[in-house]
Order: structure tokens, then sequence, then C-alpha cells
């Protein structure tokens, strides 16, 4: 479903991806994982057709930059970091913008569409809160909204940018629950990037490490989620433990003696 094959990108005269290549099987969750700065959210604004590019990137056989913005807003949607949200609007309202992509001519939303919004609404949680407006909302119930705009859209490409950022742990568990169990109902495939190694290892099927721009490691948790590769690359002190099939990743705290 998702081809991307020796992709660079250049933002300011520097370059932030540099000839990246990676597949995502139909239906398959990667996570991209690294440090600040490895080019993650680069990477996924170009899968997204948001970010210019050279190389090739395919959705499900065509390439991105010849889709246009209606037609690839019916084949991926997003969940960026930082999303820009309209203070007066309610929750309702935004996550309907979602369904812009299938709305006909005169842009009236129908019953599909507005089922669509109710059904969204509800797995996240926000039905209390669907006539309040987003900038009455804490960080993490925004972080919900988004999310819930984004399945409101019905594509079958899923493309998220730290989505449990701002949600507290009961939180990040639902978000990533409902991914998972939208990818078994819908058939979704979903490309993701996050900080939270243990997390990416849990839920994702591969991961892949971006350090520098590059393509560092890729593979399960258990062959990317090693002590050597994540220290390494992220330059911290830690170890890597195994709970079950995941690999827990833990910092080590330097001893400081107190005088």
């Amino acid at each position: 479903m998702i081809a991307v094959e020796k992709v660079s990108i250049r933002l300011g005269g520097a370059s932030v991806v540099d000839g990246v290549s990676l597949e995502v099987a139909d239906g398959g969750w990667t996570m991209l994982i690294g440090p600040n700065g490895a080019g993650k959210t680069s990477l996924l604004r170009a899968v997204a057709g948001l970010a210019a590019h050279t190389g090739s990137i395919e959705l499900d056989g065509r390439e991105v930059a010849g889709l246009a913005a209606r037609e690839r807003g019916r084949m991926v949607a997003v969940v960026p970091q930082a999303p820009l949200l309209p203070a007066q609007m309610t929750v309702s309202e935004y996550v309907l913008l979602g369904r812009t992509p299938h709305l006909g001519y005169l842009g009236r939303a129908g019953a599909r569409d507005r089922q669509a919004v109710d059904d969204a609404i509800g797995r996240l949680a926000l039905r209390c809160l669907g006539a309040r407006r987003l900038d009455e909302l804490s960080g993490g119930e925004r972080q919900r909204a988004v999310l819930a705009r984004a399945i409101a859209q019905g594509a079958p490409v899923l493309v998220l940018d730290e989505p449990t950022t701002a949600l507290d742990v009961g939180r990040q568990q639902e978000v990533l629950e409902l991914v998972s169990e939208l990818r078994a109902e819908r058939g979704l495939t979903v490309l993701a990037a996050t900080h939270d190694l243990t997390l990416a290892g849990q839920y994702a099927e591969r991961l892949v490490l971006l350090d520098g721009g590059r393509v560092a490691a890729e593979g399960s948790a258990a062959q990317v989620l090693t002590e050597e590769l994540i220290t390494r690359h992220y330059r911290a002190r830690l170890r890597v433990e195994q709970v079950g099939e995941t690999p827990v990743v833990l910092p080590t705290r330097r001893e400081v003696v107190v005088r």
C-alpha cells in the first residue's frame, strides 16, 4: 500500500531525509522511531503529500505527487504532531471536516457523513464534548478530536505523527488499541512515528529506526529495540528487558554523589 523509494527532503538548504526506502504492506503497521531531528515528521509529511521531495512515494501504486488534494484526502488521513485548530469551532464541527473529501458539489454533509462523525466521536469518547469549542479543551482532549477527524475521513491509509502526545497512560492505550481495532475491521494501513519505544514495539508490526535522515535499522521489535542500537543512535544510557513478547526500554540513571 505504501512504497517509499530513495526519498530525500531538504528544508532550508539542509538535508533532513536522505535516500530513504521502505514499504508498508496493505493492512500493515510500521512505526518510525529515532532521535529528535532524525527526519520522521518530514518523511510522514511527504507520504501524506504535504512536503516536497525527490524520489518516489506511491499509495496503492499511485504516485502521491500526482494526486489532486481531494483524491489524496480519500486515500490518506493524517494526524499531525502540531495541528492547527480553529479555536471557535466545536468538536463535532471539526470532526466533520474529515468528511470534506467525500462531500458533493454543494459541500453538504449527508447521512453517511454524519454517521461517520458520530461513530468517530463515540470511539474516541468525545460525545460529552461534541458541542464544546476546541479552545475549551485540554491538550489530551484536543489530540483525541484530531484523531477522531482522521478516523471520520475513512481513508485506507492512516499517517500518525506522535498520536499519543499529551495523553495520559490510559488514553494512550485506548488510542493505540483503537488503531489496532480499525486495522482489523477496515484493513487500515498505518504509518506512524513515536518517541515511546516500548509502545512502538508493543503495537507496530515493523519498526524503522531513522537517524540523520537515513534508515539505521529496520525489522521486528526484537531486531530493532536492542541495547546496542538504541544506545548508539539515541546516545542514551539504558537497558532493554523482555516482558512477554515486548522489549521494554528503560533509561538508566547516573548515580550522583551528594556531598
